[in-house]
């Protein structure tokens, strides 16, 4: 088998690369590498495989240099003599950012870049299977509070919180258009955070948002909301299985579901007692973002129910300096919350029946394991690009 994938340097696609360069069934590889030269390309890819001291085999795994953003990415690809026999193309790529200054790229990359993908996948005669890695959140925000099914998705009619999820909804009804469906698999993950093995995750996506929570120790959010979280190793594992089986669906949930589900009150009693000297983790109605705002413009009104936490108030002024700095952080963090408060938990019923895997481990058990990485994150860097 030899496959074809973008994305190979991110969060997800990086682990998806060395998992797959460890299959006996695979070939080679090429990873479509945003590099001006063939060497940035193989110190990039290399790099993917130094994160985690993994084994690299130049023979095996070859970088491919290309954008997503190039309209004459088809016509690069197709001229590559490399890519010829590609039988499995796996497409990991995408801008998550949910900043809304980053809007038109990341419907640039999610979309444009797709079709880019799409239109040389057309030109395979060897081709067998084009993967898509999509987000189960493409269900939108007016479903809430429920199980959630693969079979609910995509819906035109569905509203949509941040670019991001409209994109990938998108591009989801994109891949019928180029391909028949018995070349098309989608793998939906839910939220991935962090690893639950111990190793440093290679991003902090995701873990920033929990990492401001804890900061901020005053979180606007229901506490007992369920939470559909997954590690990044389960959802790299997951995705790349789904290739070697016996597949009796076109598009999976690859997620916690009800029975690893987490809570925002579950993870804030988790890593609390990691982070001493701080006020205890509090949970306050959403409702209450709009005042956390006006004490970051030093315009809160003596009637706001938010003076009832003191002590919280007093903490602010002291580890933020300045008030304004929960307005930046505001910026990348609102969206996650109105994320959680919307309580989607999906269905991995599909999954766990095709799949040898069995459940992941819930949030709240693994996320132990990353609270060195918790540590090291500049949150205010983080939530200039969210």
């Amino acid at each position: 088998m030899n496959i074809f994938i973008t994305g190979s340097t991110g969060f997800l696609g990086g682990e998806i690369l060395v998992y797959l360069a460890k299959r006996k069934e695979v070939d080679k590889v090429y990873c479509l590498v945003r590099a001006k030269t063939q060497n940035d390309a193989d110190k990039r890819i290399r790099k993917v495989f130094t994160v985690h001291d993994d084994a690299f085999d130049p023979k095996r795994v070859f970088a491919v240099p290309g954008d997503l953003a190039d309209e004459n990415l088809a016509g690069v690809l197709a001229n590559h003599p490399g890519l010829f026999h590609v039988n499995v193309i796996i497409h990991s790529a995408a801008n998550t950012s949910f900043g809304r200054i980053y809007d038109s790229q990341v419907e640039q990359i999610n979309m444009l870049g797709l079709k880019r993908v799409l239109a040389w996948a057309q030109t395979l005669t060897s081709l067998q299977l084009f993967e898509y890695i999509g987000t189960a959140t493409i269900c939108g925000s007016d479903i809430s509070n429920r199980v959630i099914y693969e079979s609910e998705s995509p819906n035109l009619a569905a509203k949509h919180l941040v670019k991001y999820t409209y994109t990938k909804m998108m591009g989801e009804i994109a891949l019928s258009e180029y391909l028949p469906q018995k070349k098309i698999l989608v793998a939906r993950p839910s939220i991935i955070m962090g690893d639950s093995r111990d190793v440093l995750a290679r991003s902090s996506v995701i873990l920033w948002a929990l990492a401001v929570s804890n900061l901020v120790r005053l979180v606007p959010v229901n506490p007992d909301v369920p939470l559909d979280i997954i590690s990044v190793d389960y959802a790299a594992k997951a995705i790349s299985d789904l290739l070697f089986v016996k597949r009796r669906h076109s598009v999976y949930h690859v997620s916690a579901g009800t029975a690893s589900k987490t809570s925002p009150l579950l993870l804030g009693k988790t890593i609390e007692p990691y982070f001493p000297n701080k006020p205890p983790i509090t949970f306050i109605e959403p409702r209450m973002i709009s005042d956390m705002k006006f004490w970051s413009k030093g315009k809160l009104s003596p009637e706001s129910e938010l003076h009832k936490y003191k002590e919280h108030l007093d903490y602010w002024k002291k580890s933020l300096g300045e008030p304004f700095a929960l307005r930046i952080l505001f910026a990348g963090w609102e969206p996650y919350l109105h994320f959680v408060n919307l309580g989607h938990v999906f269905d991995n019923e599909r999954l766990t029946q095709d799949l040898p895997i069995g459940p992941p481990a819930p949030a709240h058990e693994y996320i132990k394991k990353c609270i060195p990485f918790i540590k090291e994150i500049d949150v205010f860097a983080g939530a200039l690009d969210p």
